[in-house]
């Protein structure tokens, strides 16, 4: 479909697509093996500069936006999505700073990160603390003119190969979620350190691991907003950044649609190609229509964002939550057009169903974004009355 993007879009688009056909493709099968995180492409990004595409020209970036980072995202993810989340993850760190920074941490932080100098993270799970996110207990205490670090997050993606984190611990208790502070924590801060990297089923060329505070000392100055602040603000970040991981799965989707359409043409059964039984014309068409529907409903989320309209929580959820949904469906029929062969390893397409699954997991369950939709449709007819 014709989304109407602007030259500057399809600019955009093109260079993230260059890249990842490229580059990304040579490497792919290798990365993932060995779980290998991507830095030869991480560099190329930056050389295109692709990493500022969201952040205002002042800071170093191109002042573009949400749907600009969603094009890189998704094409990234035709191809692996791991890379994907490992460029769209610098996002997801870097958003505190954008929505409720102030201009010195903004004059800081944003300019090496446009610039893909240095890679961004958000730290907010925990053990015991995934979706209940009010539950964390990671601790700040004020000391002076600095605040203390003690906890540990885990499955934080890109934890060791970014320099720059966006951390939420809780610095008054007795307050729950309202207790909660968001702070800014660089790499090679004393008593900051990471623990053991994950193997995981999917998306295994991104760096997932844990980060331990241990009497972390740091400036007074790197608490984003004010105290109390933490909930509201990654909220709001989520609000902001699951676009981005509903682009990764329409991207993995779209990837794994092609590989099963291009087999299809190829694959001969009973004297002709299995293109031309109905049952798996029936599968494609379903297949195509689901990731275009997933890719129209992503954009315009993304342009809503970009108009200025703050008001997104229901949206965005429902980006992420439909968008994954295709994307674990689709990667997992694409393996049934390969029949036995998208089982084996040889071929590229079980890649995608494992690296589809996670996306229906982090930024919030697709359980959560469901209970976040009814919620705020409820809260609707309720305004209305």
């Amino acid at each position: 479909m014709d989304y109407l993007l602007t030259e500057e879009q399809i600019m955009v688009r093109d260079l993230a697509r260059k890249i990842a056909q490229g580059k990304l493709k040579e490497c792919v099968a290798e990365y993932d093996r060995e779980g290998k995180f991507p830095w030869p492409v991480m560099k190329q990004l930056a050389e295109a500069d692709l990493f500022g595409v969201y952040i205002e020209e002042k800071y170093g970036g191109m002042g573009a936006g949400i749907l600009e980072l969603c094009l890189v995202t998704e094409e990234l993810s035709k191809v692996c999505g791991g890379t994907a989340v490992s460029y769209a993850a610098s996002a997801l760190g870097t958003d505190p700073i954008i929505l409720f920074g102030n201009e010195e941490q903004k004059m800081k932080y944003l300019p090496d990160i446009a610039a893909g100098k240095k890679l961004a993270a958000f730290g907010l799970t925990e053990p015991n603390a995934g979706s209940d996110a009010g539950a964390i207990e990671t601790t700040a205490r004020k000391d002076g003119d600095f605040y203390v670090l003690n906890g540990m997050k885990h499955f934080i993606t890109n934890a060791g190969e970014a320099e720059i984190y966006t951390v939420i611990a809780m610095t008054d208790k007795t307050k729950g979620a309202r207790g909660a502070s968001a702070f800014i924590v660089e790499k090679g801060t004393p008593g900051f350190t990471f623990g053991k990297k994950e193997e995981k089923l999917g998306i295994r060329t991104s760096a997932t691991s844990e980060l331990i505070f241990n009497e972390c000392r740091i400036p007074k100055e790197n608490l984003l907003g004010k105290e109390g602040m933490g909930f509201v603000i990654t909220m709001k970040t989520f609000d902001f950044s699951r676009p981005g991981v509903a682009a990764q799965a329409v991207g993995i989707g779209q990837g794994a649609l092609d590989l099963a359409v291009d087999y299809a043409k190829q694959r001969q059964q009973f004297g002709k190609p299995i293109s031309s039984f109905q049952g798996v014309k029936f599968m494609l068409a379903d297949m195509a229509t689901q990731v275009e529907a997933a890719r129209a409903l992503v954009y315009s989320v993304a342009r809503m964002i970009d108009s200025g309209n703050t008001k997104v929580a229901k949206e965005s959820a429902m980006a992420k939550m439909y968008a994954s949904d295709v994307a674990m469906k689709v990667s997992t029929d694409a393996v049934q057009v390969f029949g036995g062969y998208g089982y084996m390893r040889e071929y590229p397409v079980e890649k995608f169903m494992r690296d589809a699954k996670i996306t229906q997991i982090y930024e919030g369950t697709n359980q959560i974004q469901r209970d976040i939709i009814g919620n705020n449709l409820i809260k609707e007819a309720m305004g209305k009355k």
